[in-house]
């Protein structure tokens, strides 16, 4: 178990020794949602591996309550590692979670901003100050896009109070916010491919952008490339050397 001793799985998971033993033995049956629950938090499994336990119990899994935002390890090391391309990490509700130094000297360091003005829906239907500049026709998908995630969001999680709150009250500032919600128009077809820049230095900088899906998280990497040898290029090697640089 992890390198932990029966005792200790006992304690941490707050069951008692004979109980945990007849468990594991197969003598004791049916054990509850809330046991299952607490072995798989003192085991530290996977979404995946609590789901094959709940199965082996016979037993129906609770729905996640709340959004996953945490930043698993896995992910952390990507970012560690990709230093040479600008990436980004929101959650299911659009919310940046975090970024690394690349994408913070692309986009503007929105690090010490509130954190609901690091929500890409809230700064797209409030006209918040961004570098992220959209044609018409693309502010109109993006948007349509948006509000389509954000329905599928409280779909799952009905009781996360941070997407319920974020959702009320963009019902009450954007009025095109509430046509759209209202509207329940279908989903459209896959996102923009780029995305354009505008920094205050070296001017737009316009860029792939590819969506990657972390496994058991509601987390989504955005990861910005360039065909090598092109314009993009060139600004992204400039971005590098000037660096970050305060939001603007």
């Amino acid at each position: 178990m992890l390198g932990l001793r029966r005792q200790e799985v006992a304690q941490l998971s707050g069951l008692s020794v004979e109980y945990l033993a007849r468990l594991e033995q197969g003598r004791a049956i049916h054990p509850s949602p809330s046991v299952l629950m607490s072995l798989a938090r003192v085991l530290r499994l996977s979404d995946q591996e609590r789901a094959h336990l709940f199965r082996v119990a016979d037993q129906a899994e609770p729905a996640h309550r709340s959004i996953r935002r945490h930043i698993t390890p896995s992910v952390q090391r990507i970012l560690d590692r990709l230093t040479d391309l600008p990436v980004q990490v929101v959650d299911a509700s659009w919310q940046c979670i975090t970024s690394n130094p690349l994408a913070y000297a692309l986009a503007g360091d929105t690090s010490a901003l509130p954190m609901r003005e690091r929500n890409l829906a809230w700064t797209v239907f409030t006209g918040a100050p961004t570098r992220y500049i959209r044609t018409e026709a693309e502010e109109r998908l993006l948007r349509l896009e948006l509000v389509s995630d954000l329905r599928e969001a409280r779909s799952r999680y009905p009781k996360d109070k941070l997407l319920g709150d974020l959702i009320d009250d963009l019902l009450e500032v954007s009025t095109d916010f509430a046509d759209l919600w209202e509207q329940r128009l279908a989903a459209p077809q896959p996102g923009l491919s780029s995305r354009t820049f505008l920094h205050p230095e070296i001017g737009p900088i316009t860029m792939d952008s590819d969506f990657l899906t972390v496994r058991d998280t509601d987390l989504r990497l955005i990861v910005y490339t360039s065909a090598q040898d092109s314009e993009a290029a060139g600004q992204l090697d400039l971005l590098a050397t000037i660096g970050l640089q305060p939001f603007s």
